[in-house]
């Protein structure tokens, strides 16, 4: 089974999404047989590398509220990730385009490594208050999951994986995916939204259950009872 994820690491509920399908992957009988890969999405493609405007305040106006409510919003926010076990911090949180940590991620995976470089971005942004535009921040992060940091940084300043994020769009455009997290199962089955635990347990069964129908062995079925009735064994004495 291979699930592809869509997500930001400016979406909020996309780190938490990545937590509850965690948590029902490990509740999965199959999960060993589970190929995850994440794919990049851009939120907002057009976002500057850096602002001096809040999280708070950038809420507000792209919803026409009073930076009390856009505050309460993201409180609420903070609680249901830290539900998920994760500590969120709204007020030094410094939004930023994300397209080169998205860049990052591709070049993770060529070392076996763009899971790790996914969670570590998310916590990054939404714990840290790391600046995820900052090319010299990314590299650091790479550092820090055991990869070469100076690489990192070399990669950055190229034009390398640029190509590979816009595919990655590009799919997700072909799709119909217009928000994230997205997740599609198999390039056939597609699940909007941080859903909670249980809708991707149930989701996982049931999908494994259709893809791997039961193989029937010939034995015939006069050995078996259905339909109120039982067959009599034929004595062939």
């Amino acid at each position: 089974m291979k699930i592809e994820v869509w997500s930001d690491f400016a979406c909020p509920f996309c780190y938490i999404g990545k937590r509850r399908f965690e948590a029902a992957l490990d509740n999965f009988e199959h999960k060993n047989e589970v190929e995850v890969v994440f794919r990049s999405f851009e939120l907002d493609p057009n976002a500057p590398r850096e602002t001096e405007e809040s999280m708070h305040s950038i809420l507000a106006s792209k919803y026409g509220m009073s930076i009390e409510k856009a505050k309460a919003m993201n409180d609420n926010m903070t609680d249901q990730a830290k539900a998920e076990g994760l500590d969120y911090h709204f007020d030094t949180l410094k939004p930023t385009n994300t397209f080169d940590a998205h860049r990052l991620t591709h070049w993770a995976g060529e070392f076996g490594k763009r899971y790790e470089m996914t969670e570590r971005l998310f916590k990054a942004y939404f714990t840290d208050s790391e600046l995820l535009g900052d090319q010299a921040v990314l590299a650091r992060l790479a550092g820090e999951i055991g990869l070469d940091a100076k690489d990192a940084a070399a990669m950055l300043e190229s034009d390398a994986y640029k190509a590979d994020v816009r595919e990655d769009e590009g799919q997700s455009s072909k799709l119909g995916i217009s928000g994230v997290p997205f997740f599609v199962v198999n390039q056939k089955y597609g699940i909007s939204g941080a859903q909670p635990k249980d809708v991707f347990v149930n989701a996982l069964d049931n999908i494994w259950r259709e893809d791997h129908p039961l193989t029937m062995v010939d034995g015939g079925d006069d050995l078996a009872c259905k339909d109120g009735s039982c067959a009599m064994p034929t004595d062939k004495a």
